[in-house]
């Protein structure tokens, strides 16, 4: 079979979805809505740099709703916009995929963030340390 050419919907959804830890920002709010810290402490190795580029771009999209709770301290939540939650099909279909497709990384790559920092704090490697 021959293709001519991509819908430029698809390749602009794609690129989108498909981009570095989108797929699993989304995956974490599929749960609920979600604040800062709590989605960048379910994703392992996920920087605030990204995750905050990540959400504005989704934002933008109209696939992640900001709310500003105006509470003391103000608290803001990220949710799954409807059309942001259309994609939960497509999601779990990856998720079911790489079960049965994906190798699982090495234990050492899946420890969970405070064991990260845990062993950061005895002295081990630090992965999120930042250069000065």
């Amino acid at each position: 079979m021959h293709v001519e050419g991509f819908c430029p919907r698809y390749l602009h959804a794609v690129e989108l979805v498909g981009r570095r830890w989108t797929g699993a920002i989304l995956r974490a709010l599929l749960g609920g809505p979600a604040r800062y810290h709590e989605i960048l402490a379910v994703i392992p190795d996920l920087s605030d740099r990204m995750l905050s580029e990540r959400l504005r771009e989704l934002e933008s999209e109209g696939i992640v709703l900001r709310s500003v709770i105006p509470e003391t301290p103000v608290r803001v939540e990220y949710s799954l916009t409807d059309k942001g939650r259309a994609l939960e099909q497509a999601i779990v279909a990856i998720a079911r995929w790489a079960e049965c497709w994906v190798e699982a990384p090495p234990a050492a790559a899946t420890q969970p963030p405070a064991a990260k920092i845990t062993a950061a704090r005895r002295g081990a490697p630090a992965t999120r340390r930042r250069a000065r």
